[in-house]
Formats: structure tokens, C-alpha cells, sequence
């Protein structure tokens, strides 16, 4: 609230230049004295009553051998506050205090105060001494301003801390596979392949797979190789060729149990991935070598002669892993639907130990008795030792305000961003500011990033915290709007709460609108504290 009044009292210069030849006629004239602060209403920011009080002192005014002593004191319900005084002399006052010459002059000071529980009902005045040879007299105390206004202190400082996700899925993709094999530079399909245990467990799969209502194959890849050894070229050809066999022996494999699904059918010319993997899953001495090839040669060219010149590695590929490569794939492309929400429900009283870790996050986000998010937690906890499921019992209890369970359940969690933000907020909850400040620092979350412009509000720090908070649509985002003169957001702040209320109220004052701030503060005076709050807020003193 940034309102400047002049002057509190007007001043009528109408004496003479003898008016003021004695100190006492500087105690007579005072009220006359012309008084100002910015800002008109005092305001809190930051812990602190700041402003800047100015006297204009007119000519003639004041004694030319004249001390003048003048002490701002904050006056509230809990007692009162002295500055150090401020200290002027005349001209002819041989000392080091300011000097106020006879042709008048106007002085501007700061006076800070230190707030206190009962300022935000109280006034600042002046209270000055004149002090001339051995004898001192004392000035009517003169008014300067009242407040002091704390709307800042409505900041919410529960804080945002968010539960680590889970990541179940509502359908998974899976895969069966199935794969024959081909006599090198052959593309003929031999019947000892189409009985292969490979092709009997590819059947079985798709058998369960039509089986259950759960899954759903949603298409199939028939893919044709060549082993990376020989001429690229003929390769090519071979593993077209191969193509073609392996879709009609697709159709052969699949025909008790027809997959009414695209059939892709595709060829690679040299199956080189195929080639890393076996050797990287083999038990070889050299195979370390050999991928270090493929890593420094991209030319199947080059890799192949470089790796043909290992003669004594060469023999064991020859034998053990390029047979392997020699095949057609078939793989059904699988879709899995997961449990429902309502299913999960259900299963939580009835089986849950058939849920996995994913499951367990997921149902413990789906119900919302706390009591019962806890039981959830600690059974991924116990079964699959779930650092996110530890992490979020911590939360559950941050939000049941159980702060000394909630460091509990912290320490138990290893050290990151989630954690420190956590933090952070036990220490708001707690009223160490500035230990929740280092938190949401380290944090640099975005969760953090909001929880820091709660900071920001309380050090004053308004713009800092408007622009940490930009976007947001919360109850501080809203207040730090309000704090920096734009009122809309405040306003329209729409949450059925008592805190809400009591913001739109100062909203709607603030412009003037005696009708919406009466009714809202009919809302917010539901809660006891807000109506005690409301009965000496400076911005509802208009209403009074």
C-alpha cells in the first residue's frame, strides 16, 4: 500500500520574526509544524516498519541556540518503541548535531522499527525536547502515521511438496518371439526348424497370448537375416530370399492359432547388432577385442577383414556365432492391459501381494484416507524395499503435520532433490526460514523454485517472489500479485476457504468495495483467528 499524505496537519505561518525568540515559543508553534511520512500507512516488510518522515521547519521557527531532540516511537496495543532520537541545533549552537537555519528548512528521516506481535494496530509519533542553556522542554507529541499493514503475513507457508511418481502402466507393451535357422548362403526353411523348441514356445505364447483377455497381439514382424561374413551384395539377396521363405513359414507356424494382426515382413542385409550381442553375451577371452573393432569401423567391409585377420578368434565366430545369425525372427508385437484404478482398489483389500512396486505406488495414490496411503507405502517398502514408497511416507506425514515422523521416514531415503525440498518444507513448517532457504536452494526443483518465493514474500522480496511464481495459479502467487499492486489475481482468486476469502476481502478494499470485502469477510470470520486478524487490519480500516 503505497499512499503518500503530505501533510497530516496544515500549517499558517501568520507571526512575526520575534514570534520565535524564545524556545518556548518553539513549544507553542509545534503543532503548526508540517509533517509527512511515505508511506502514509505504515506497512511491515520484511519483520520491519520502514518509511521516511519528513518535518518542514518553517523560517523563524526555530531558536538559533536551541537544541531540539526529536524520538520516533511506535505506539501499539503491546507497549511502545523508541527509535534513538534525531538531534538538531539552532545556529549559534556550538555543537555537531544537524543545523536548522532561521530561514526554515525541511528534513527528511528514516526510522526503522522492528515488528512486533500487536504493530499491526498502532500509530508513529514524534515526541520531541527543546533544550536551551540548563533548561529542556517538551514538545506536544506530534502523529505521524498509523498501521501498520501485514497483508504479507497471510503467505501460506505449508510449502509444495509432491509425491514421487510411479511408473505403472495402464497398457504394457510385451513381446513373444520365435526363430528358425538357415544353412549358410541357404534361404530353404528345413523341417527340423519349423518343430524347433523355438517355434514350439513361440506357439504356446501366442496360445496364452489369444487365451487371455488381458492381452491382445497387436502385429507381427517377420525379420530375415544373413551372418556379417561374405560379400555384402549377395548378403542382400540371401536375406531377401530369406524373407520370403520365413513369411510363408510364418504362416505355417501360425496357422492353429491365426494372429489377426499386420503381418511386417523385412530383411537386413548383414545382422551386425545380432553379431555385437552374441559376442557380448558370450564367454569368449577376446571378445573384448572384437567389439572394440565393430566400436572403431562403421564399413561392414573394413569389420569384417579386420576381424578375419583375428584367424585364431575368426575360427570360434566361424563355429559358435555366425550359425546363429543365419535365421528369420517372428515376434508378435503384445499389449498387456493393466489393472483399473477400480481394480487396484479392489485388490488392495483382496490380493494385494499379487501387486508389483509400480502397482503398489500407483494404488497408494488412488486412495485418500492417509492412514491408509501409509499402509500401502510400507508394504513397498518391506516386500520390494521402495525408496520412493519410503520417500512418500515421508510426505504422507508431512501432510498429516507430523513433522518429527516425517524427518524419520527421511532419514531412511538416500540424498536428492525430492529429499531436500522435503526438507525444506519441515523447516518452514518450523519457522527456520533460513535453513529452508539453504534447502530449496540445493533442491533447485521446481517445487523447490515455488517453495523458495515463500522465502522471497517474507524477506520482502516481493518481485523476486512474483517472478519465481509466475504461471501458478496458487493462493501466494495470488497474495504476491496483491503485494505488488496488482489486485486481479487476488480478486479472482476462486478457492472456497476461509484464507481465500479473507484475501479476495483485502482485494476488493483495497478498490474500495465495501460491498464484496463485507461479504468475504463474513467467509474468511469462520475461522476464529482470521476474524480477530480482520478486526485490526489497517486494510479494513475505511470500513470501521
Amino acid at each position: 500500500m503505497k499512499k503518500t499524505i503530505k501533510s497530516l496537519s496544515a500549517v499558517i505561518l501568520a507571526f512575526a520574526a520575534a514570534a520565535c525568540s524564545s524556545p518556548e515559543k518553539m513549544t507553542e508553534m509545534a503543532q503548526d509544524l508540517t509533517v509527512g511520512c511515505e508511506p502514509a500507512v505504515l506497512e511491515v516488510v520484511g519483520g520491519k516498519i520502514d518509511a521516511d518522515v519528513t518535518v518542514t521547519y518553517p523560517a523563524d521557527y526555530f531558536h538559533p541556540k536551541a537544541i531540539l531532540e526529536v524520538t520516533p516511537v511506535i505506539v501499539y496495543e503491546g507497549g511502545e518503541v523508541k527509535m534513538e532520537p534525531f538531534m538538531f541545533q539552532g545556529e549559534k549552537v556550538k555543537d555537531n548535531y544537524q543545523v536548522i537555519p532561521a530561514g526554515g528548512s525541511t528534513i527528511t528521516k528514516k526510522v526503522s522499527f522492528d515488528y512486533a506481535p500487536g504493530m499491526e494496530k498502532c500509530y508513529l509519533e514524534l515526541r520531541g525536547t527543546v533544550k536551551y542553556n540548563t533548561a529542556s522542554t517538551t514538545l506536544p507529541s506530534k502523529k505521524v502515521a498509523d498501521g501498520a499493514n501485514t497483508t504479507y503475513m497471510l503467505v501460506s507457508k505449508k510449502g509444495v511438496v509432491d509425491y514421487k511418481t510411479d511408473d505403472y502402466k495402464e497398457v504394457i507393451a510385451q513381446k513373444a518371439e520365435g526363430q528358425i535357422l538357415y544353412n549358410i548362403n541357404s534361404a530353404e526353411v528345413r523341417n527340423n526348424q519349423m518343430d524347433s523348441k523355438s517355434i514350439k514356445d513361440f506357439q504356446a505364447a501366442i496360445e496364452a497370448i489369444q487365451s487371455n483377455d488381458r492381452m491382445s497381439i497387436v502385429s507381427t514382424d517377420v525379420v530375415a537375416y544373413a551372418s556379417p561374413d561374405g560379400e555384402e551384395d549377395k548378403n542382400a539377396e540371401l536375406s531377401d530370399n530369406r524373407s520370403k521363405s520365413a513369411e510363408k513359414a510364418f504362416g505355417a507356424v501360425t496357422k492353429k492359432h491365426a494372429v489377426n494382426a499386420p503381418v511386417n515382413v523385412k530383411s537386413v542385409a548383414e545382422d551386425w547388432e545380432g553379431f555385437q550381442e552374441l559376442v557380448a553375451a558370450s564367454d569368449m577371452e577376446d571378445k573384448d577385442l572384437i567389439i572394440r573393432v565393430l566400436s572403431m569401423y562403421s564399413d561392414p567391409t573394413v569389420r569384417e577383414k579386420e576381424i578375419r585377420n583375428l584367424s585364431a578368434v575368426y575360427q570360434t565366430l566361424a563355429q559358435e556365432v555366425l550359425p546363429e545369425l543365419r535365421r528369420a525372427r517372428f515376434i508378435a508385437n503384445v499389449e498387456f492391459t493393466n489393472y483399473t484404478s477400480e481394480e487396484l482398489l479392489e485388490l488392495i483389500d483382496s490380493n494385494i501381494d499379487i501387486l508389483d512396486e509400480e502397482a503398489l505406488l500407483r494404488a497408494a495414490s488412488l486412495v485418500e484416507d492417509n492412514d491408509d496411503k501409509l499402509a500401502i507405502y510400507r508394504k513397498a517398502v518391506d516386500k520390494f524395499d521402495s525408496q520412493r514408497a519410503q520417500y512418500n511416507i515421508a510426505v504422507t506425514y508431512i501432510n498429516m503435520d507430523e513433522i518429527g515422523r516425517a524427518k524419520n521416514a527421511l532419514s531412511k531415503v538416500g540424498e536428492d532433490s525430492d529429499v531436500y525440498n522435503a526438507l525444506g518444507v519441515i523447516a518452514l513448517r518450523e519457522d527456520d526460514i533460513n535453513a529452508a532457504a539453504e534447502y530449496f536452494a540445493i533442491a533447485n526443483s521446481k517445487a523447490g523454485v515455488e517453495n523458495a518465493a515463500i522465502i522471497d514474500i517474507i524477506d520482502g522480496e516481493y518481485e523476486a517472489a512474483a517472478e519465481k511464481l509466475a504461471g501458478k495459479k496458487t493462493f501466494n502467487a495470488a497474495l504476491v500479485q496483491l503485494l505488488t499492486g496488482n489486485n486481479g489475481p487476488a480478486a479472482a482468486y476462486d478457492k472456497d476457504c476461509p484464507q481465500s476469502a479473507y484475501l479476495r476481502a483485502v482485494a476488493a478494499a483495497r478498490i474500495g468495495d465495501s460491498a464484496v470485502a463485507k461479504a468475504e469477510l463474513e467467509k474468511a470470520s469462520k475461522d476464529e483467528e482470521l476474524a480477530q486478524r480482520a478486526a485490526k487490519d489497517v486494510e479494513f480500516a475505511q470500513f470501521r
